[in-house]
Order: structure tokens, then sequence, then C-alpha cells
């Protein structure tokens, strides 16, 4: 057998190949670490680490205010609190230097308990209003015990007996800082539903959430504890935020002429939404030619009771949620400005019997973030079945 040979001149030009292939590659390597340098970007990935970014929190803010919203398709683990809700809360929690109290009706989070007692520890005046049931029994029949521990570090537990719900869900930071939505203080409804967190940095609004704080805090519930809604409008920074709590303020007699004044549109997501005189003034807009668009959560909207019958057959534009979990949100956006939100459902039993609460702020940057969580809900949303509505 004959070997092959290779002739020099072929083997110097292979070689020759693989040094300028070997050029080009340090060259181009030591420009892209110029551009690393002098940029801080790497868009083929050789100098930095691969590490996975963290989601941050949906929502923005200014100097006294902050919204937030959960995202459950992209956050729904909840041992891995970094950047989101409950890790807000617990920052507040942490630099708080004198009180922090709390009406909240629903609690499973063992962070926000060991911040809270780390709280106390150092000497923060910590008391918190809970319901009986949904917030007392619930933490003993689930097995959290989160009440006993921070009763045992000294906190002071209230709650609101039998009865309607203590359906609040504010936190007050040093009478300064408010921390409302629709949020409870549960895996659940920080990851696995849509809901909201607005905070509001102002000593006058939290003066009016301490007033309805101390008479929880006294025992006066529902319908006869005292209403001082007349003080209850304040004005943040050129900005108009009024506070109404449930049932003393009667919320929907108040809520019906907000909408009766809905010039250009109407958005609005809700968990419940089964008070008729509210949904014959949201017919009654629409009618007139203002765009009303509204999410229902899907299993509350079926039932008996529901708005979104009535609505479906005026021909509105209405949709039922399309999370898994459920929507949880209780919101109103009223012309592209006005903004309605917190723990009061749109329902009687909202309005009559629990005790609630609702903030209801006009600044057109507030209403744009929650303008863009209803696109987000109304992608994710669809028409009813028109098999499954009965219209007269």
């Amino acid at each position: 057998m004959t070997k092959k040979s290779t002739s020099p001149s072929s083997g110097r030009e292979a070689a020759r190949t693989r040094r300028n292939i070997t050029t080009v590659l340090i060259l181009g390597l030591l420009i892209l670490f110029g551009f690393y340098r002098l940029t801080g970007k790497d868009p083929l990935g050789p100098f930095t680490e691969d590490k996975e970014t963290p989601p941050s929190v949906i929502g923005s803010g200014s100097d006294w205010w902050q919204v937030y919203f959960t995202d459950p398709h992209t956050v729904n683990d909840p041992n891995r609190l970094a950047g989101w809700i409950p890790e807000k809360l617990i920052e507040h929690i942490a630099v708080a230097q004198r009180t922090i109290h709390v009406a909240t009706f629903e609690f499973d989070l063992l962070p926000v308990a060991e911040a809270l007692i780390a709280a106390q520890k150092r000497g923060v005046e910590v008391h918190w209003v809970t319901d009986d049931e949904y917030g007392i029994q619930a933490d003993e029949d689930e097995g959290e015990q989160l009440f006993p521990k921070l009763k045992g570090a000294g906190v002071q537990v209230k709650d609101d007996g039998p009865g309607a719900l203590m359906h609040n869900k504010f936190w007050i930071f040093d009478d300064q800082t408010v921390w409302t939505g629709s949020t409870n203080v549960t895996a659940n409804d920080n990851f696995r539903n849509n809901n909201n967190a607005i905070i509001i940095e102002s000593q006058e609004v939290a003066a009016v959430y301490e007033r309805e704080f101390a008479e929880l805090w006294s025992g006066e519930f529902g319908p006869t504890s005292p209403s001082t809604v007349r003080e209850q409008t304040v004005t943040v920074d050129g900005t108009p935020v009024e506070v109404l709590f449930a049932p003393e303020d009667q919320v929907i007699s108040r809520l019906i002429p907000l909408v009766n004044g809905a010039e250009r549109s109407i958005r609005f997501m809700a968990f419940a939404f089964t008070d008729e005189p509210l949904g014959a003034a949201v017919r009654t807009r629409a009618k007139a030619g203002v765009d009303v668009k509204g999410i229902f959560e899907t299993r509350s909207s079926e039932t008996e009771f529901s708005q979104l019958s009535p609505f479906y057959c005026a021909d509105m534009a209405v949709r039922q949620d399309g999370n898994p979990g459920m929507l949880h949100h209780k919101v109103f956006i009223v012309d592209d400005n006005i903004v309605v939100t917190g723990s009061f459902n749109f329902s009687e039993n909202a309005d009559e019997s629990n005790d609630e609460n609702m903030v209801i702020v006009t600044h057109r940057d507030i209403a744009a973030e929650y303008l863009a969580e209803f696109e987000r809900r109304w992608a994710e949303a669809a028409a009813p079945d028109a098999s499954s509505v009965t219209c007269p």
C-alpha cells in the first residue's frame, strides 16, 4: 500500500490558515472585551456569568406613592420572596421606628411574622386586628400558629368576634405610611391570585386610618361604629385622596356619584360585583356612550347575583378572568384619572355588614399603573359563554 504524501507547500498553507483563524478570534475577543469595559454590555456573554435574574415587582411610584401588582404567571413560589410584594412589606416593617398598626383579614406568611417579631423586640409597638374566623381560627386550623408566635413575642392581637367579616387590608407605619389594596398577607394572595397594593406616604392619610384603627382596637365593629367621613378627604402633593370605611360610611352611595360623573371611560376589575344600584349606574353610563369595560372573577360571576349577566345582556364589553387562581382586585378606574381600590368588594355585604376600607385617588400616573394592570388581565380574560348567560 502506498501512503499519501502531503507537499510542504500545502502543509505550510494549512498552518497559515490556522494562524489566521486564531488571530481573527483573538482580535474578535479583544474587541468584545473592549466594548464590555466601555459599555458594561456583553452581547455574546463570554465575560459575565450566566446568572438567573430574579423577577422584580410590577409597578412604580414617586416620592409619596407606590403601586404594586402580583404576577402569578411569573412569580408563584412562596419560598422566594426576593423582589416581590411581601419583601416590600417586610422592608417597611424593618424601618418602622415607633408603631405598626395592622388591620388585615388573613395571614400565613412566616417571614412577615418574623419581621414583626423583630420590630417588637427593638421597641416598636405592633398591634394587629384580624377576623375571628378567617384570621385567628384559620391560623389554628391550618397549623400555621403565627398569631401565637406574635403574641408570645409581645405583639398584641385582637379579633372582631362573631358576626360579619373584619375584611380590611391596611397597615399604618409610624403615623406616616399607609399600605392598603386588595392583597391579604397570604401565599395565595401574593403568589396565586391577581392583587394590588398601594402605599401612600402622608401624615394626613395616616391620621385618617389611625382613627379607624383606634375604633377597631376599642371593639367598634360593623354598622354601629361612628363615621368621620367628612374628615376623610385630604390633599397630598396636590392630589385629592378620599378614604371610605364600610359599613359606617355608606360606601356604595358615595361610589355611585363617582360612576355617574364618568365622561369618557370606566374600567373595573372585580372579585365580586353583585350590588344592583352600582351595576345600574354603570349600565346607565354605558348607555350614555361612556366606554365601559370590565373583568369579573370567573367563579364569583357565575352566581345568580352577579352583575355579569345584566352587563353582558346589555351588550357591554365584559370578560371573565383567565387566572387559574382568582382575580381578587376590587378596582374602578374612571376617565383614566380616578382610581378606586382597597378591600371593598362591590356587594351588599361589603356595604352594609363587613369592616372594609376604600381609597379613591385622583392622579393620572397612578391611574396609568392600574390601567396597565387592567390591560394585562383583559388580554388573558375571555368573554362569557353565551349559553351560560340568561338574559331577561
